[in-house]
């Protein structure tokens, strides 16, 4: 009984605080060890869109922390107010 994979999303902020930052990427290395694929979406809100570095260097982060066990399947792109990667297990 093979388990299926699923896209698990998570949702940051682009100016989120490190104790959530924590949190969030612990559901994403579980999710990652599930051999599940992990999208992450940032919202951006209002005036926020004209920092999209902020994102850009948060989703760094992101990837820097996850790249002993997963891949980047889909690199940052913006889509409307939001930004997205998506993340797999290697």
């Amino acid at each position: 009984s093979q388990k299926t994979q699923e896209i698990k999303e998570i949702k940051m902020r682009p100016n989120i605080d490190d104790h959530d930052y924590d949190t969030k990427m612990k559901k994403v290395l579980e999710f990652i060890d599930e051999g599940d694929k992990v999208k992450i979406t940032l919202r951006f809100r209002g005036r926020e869109l004209s920092h999209g570095q902020l994102g850009m260097a948060l989703l760094q982060r992101v990837q820097a922390d996850v790249v002993e066990t997963a891949k980047v399947e889909a690199y940052p792109r913006m889509e409307g107010r939001q930004m997205l990667m998506v993340l797999a297990p290697k």
